[in-house]
């Protein structure tokens, strides 16, 4: 059974976003990293660049496959977790942790209505 912390907004691709203010940090599942499996590599924006909402903000390459990653919602970058570049595999230990992605300073708020409760991603992905 994946762990969905019910403080967390969803995507049905599998990212979380936390926001604290407007500043939101954008991961990916629990139940996204236990798919893919080993992650090897990300690529992630450069602080500055716009990500807009669901449309992919960067890769993320596993074993298995490799995949776009999409934002929950719009805005700037203001940081990127340069600890996955060393160690990529923080995102299988810890996703909703220290293997957090990216933090964006949201520009258009009323999108997190259209973001999962984690009660609506448990039925994304069949657990409830």
């Amino acid at each position: 059974m994946s762990n969905i912390p019910a403080e967390l907004k969803y995507t049905k691709e599998h990212e979380w976003v936390k926001l604290d203010g407007t500043t939101a940090t954008i991961g990916i599942t629990d139940y996204a990293q236990g798919e893919l499996g080993d992650i090897v590599f990300v690529e992630l924006p450069a602080v500055g660049d716009e990500v807009a909402q669901m449309k992919p903000f960067g890769t993320i390459e596993a074993v298995k496959a490799v995949s776009d990653m999409f934002s929950p919602l719009s805005g700037k970058v203001t940081e990127v977790n340069t600890a996955l570049d060393d160690d990529p595999m923080i995102i299988n230990r810890d996703p909703y942790g220290e293997g957090w992605m990216l933090k964006i300073e949201v520009t258009v708020e009323s999108e997190l209505e259209q973001l999962l409760d984690a009660n609506g991603y448990n039925q994304v992905i069949g657990e409830a």
